[in-house]
């Protein structure tokens, strides 16, 4: 019987909790930042929102909710629309982009995959006004694209894409589609490759198995992307500013005129928080999602 018991060596040890403790402490810090700092200023900017203004524009604490009524403006309607629509827009077509470049990347990249991903992603080090900036170049009438489209015929004098909403939304599309390709990357790499071929034996071809296989299989990493290209272009002003004219403004634009040329900071403030309370709304939709994908998973 004594052979039976279980030694003092076999024994199942406690788990050691002093890592936990030690990455407690050092996410602390962190975490008093973005309490004392991220939240007080929403807090502050939700107060300013019922505030006032005295007669030289500048803000006072009080309980005024004309900043608010006048969300129900139809210009300030009009440019939340436009403003989502863009977004959108720039989701759905990083996405496009960003799936066979991902793709080709992680599942036939090879050795090189490491490089391929360093050229896209370096680029991007660079400031992002300074990219805009040239990028506006790019598509200004006399740019290298235009000149190339109406040299092959596709384009006459009169064709712009600078002042339009094709120019902001290619803007928007060019300063945040690395977000897209980093997890839909990050997801096909995970992916086991022998389902991608039993798919091919099941579906009979590449776009059967694409859109019943490899989509499945990554639409959690195609739904990271979509929110990380989403909270920043909804809330973007620079590419509609550089790319776009009066009838092409954003939120973001109209955020940042309310709160310096306007001195209109009620109103301002109430503008953020309806962008924020959009971003809010999106992100809860992607943490559900996420949270029954792992449910179905666990099953």
């Amino acid at each position: 019987m004594a052979l039976l018991r279980p030694s003092s060596r076999t024994r199942r040890r406690k788990p050691d909790t002093s890592g936990s403790r030690m990455w407690t402490w050092f996410m602390l810090p962190g975490t008093l930042w973005i309490t004392g700092f991220l939240i007080a200023s929403l807090i502050l900017v939700a107060v300013l929102a019922v505030g006032t203004t005295d007669d030289l524009g500048n803000p006072r604490f009080g309980f005024d909710l004309a900043g608010v009524r006048a969300l129900a403006d139809p210009a300030y309607t009009e440019v939340m629309l436009r403003s989502l629509g863009y977004a959108l827009l720039t989701c759905l077509i990083c996405l496009l982009i960003a799936y066979p470049v991902a793709y080709t990347i992680a599942l036939h990249g090879g050795r090189y995959k490491n490089a391929l991903i360093a050229a896209i992603v370096v680029p991007f080090f660079a400031n992002y006004l300074v990219r805009m900036y040239g990028w506006s170049v790019v598509l200004s009438d006399d740019g290298p694209l235009l000149r190339a489209l109406r040299a092959i015929g596709l384009a006459d004098g009169d064709t712009k894409i600078l002042n339009t909403g094709i120019g902001v939304v290619a803007g928007l599309v060019y300063g945040f589609v690395v977000f897209m390709i980093i997890p839909l990357y990050a997801a096909l790499e995970r992916l086991d490759v022998s389902l991608i071929e039993a798919g091919r034996d099941l579906y009979g071809g590449p776009v059967r198995t694409f859109f019943f296989v490899t989509l499945p299989a990554t639409r959690q990493g195609a739904a990271a992307g979509l929110v990380l290209v989403f909270l920043p272009a909804m809330g973007d002003f620079v590419s509609a500013q550089l790319m776009g004219g009066p009838d092409q403004i954003m939120i973001g634009n109209l955020i940042q005129d309310k709160f310096f040329q306007g001195q209109n900071w009620p109103l301002g403030s109430a503008l953020t928080m309806l962008l924020m309370l959009v971003l809010l709304l999106g992100m809860f939709g992607y943490l559900r999602r996420t949270r029954k994908d792992e449910a179905e998973a666990a099953r």
